[in-house]
C-alpha cells in the first residue's frame, strides 16, 4: 500500500528538480496535509546529522505548525521569513531521501486504521497539543544531545495524522508520555543536584 505521505514525498522531490525547496512550496503542494509533511520534514533533522544554526529555525517553525492544529486551524501558516526559508538543495535532497527510506519502514506498519477517531476534529487538536509539548521539549537544551528522542515521537504522530491511523497515533501517545517521564526526571535531577550545589559553593 502506498501512503498519502509517501507520495508527498515523490511529489517534493520532483519539485526540488525544478528549483530549490521552501517550507512555502511544502504548504502550497500538501494542502491541509502541510501541517503534519512539514512537521515531518522539520524533525527528521534532528535523527540525522544536522548543518549547524539549523536547530532554532526549524524548533520554531515546528512550535508554529503544532500550535495552530492544537487551535484548530486546518490551513497551516507560516512567517514570511520561516516560509521562504531554502533548504540548501543537497541537504533537501538528503532529508527527502532519508524520509523515503522511512516511509518504505512505515508502509509495512501504517494504514487507515480506527479512522472515525483518527479524523475527529477532537483528535485534530489533541494531536497538536501533543506535538506542541513535545516540540517544546525538542528545543530544550537539558539534557543534551536527546533531540531524537522527541523528534521519534513527533513523526509517529505527524505520520499517523496524515495516514488516518488510530493504532500508530496510540503510538506516538506512548512515545509522547515515555518523553515527559524522560525529561521530567532529568529537570529533577538538574534541579536537586543544583540545590544541593550551589549552598555548598558559597560556603
Amino acid at each position: 500500500m502506498t501512503l498519502k505521505f509517501s507520495q508527498d514525498i515523490k511529489s517534493l522531490l520532483q519539485h526540488l528538480a525544478e528549483k530549490p525547496l521552501t517550507l512555502g512550496d511544502v504548504i502550497l503542494e500538501t494542502s491541509e496535509r502541510g501541517f503534519n509533511l512539514v512537521i515531518a520534514l522539520l524533525v527528521l533533522p534532528f535523527l540525522i546529522p544536522t548543518p549547524p544554526g539549523l536547530s532554532t529555525p526549524l524548533g520554531i517553525a515546528c512550535l508554529l505548525m503544532s500550535g495552530q492544529m492544537a487551535l484548530g486551524r486546518r490551513t497551516p501558516w507560516l512567517p514570511k521569513k520561516i516560509a521562504s526559508l531554502k533548504f540548501p538543495n543537497w541537504f533537501a535532497q538528503t532529508l527527502l531521501k532519508n524520509l523515503q527510506r522511512v516511509t518504505k519502514v512505515l508502509e509495512k506498519i501504517s494504514r487507515p486504521r480506527f479512522q472515525k477517531v483518527a479524523e475527529n476534529p477532537l483528535t485534530w487538536r489533541f494531536n497538536g497539543i501533543c506535538l506542541t509539548w513535545l516540540a517544546i521539549l525538542l528545543m530544550s537544551p537539558y539534557p543534551p544531545a536527546t533531540n531524537p528522542i522527541p523528534a521519534v515521537g513527533m513523526l509517529l504522530l505527524a505520520v499517523a495524522t496524515i495516514e488516518s491511523d488510530g493504532i500508530l497515533m496510540c503510538l506516538g501517545y506512548v512515545a509522547t508520555v515515555l518523553n515527559t517521564l524522560f525529561f521530567g526526571f532529568a529537570f529533577y535531577l538538574l534541579y536537586t543536584g543544583a540545590t544541593y550545589l550551589l549552598p555548598n559553593l558559597f560556603r
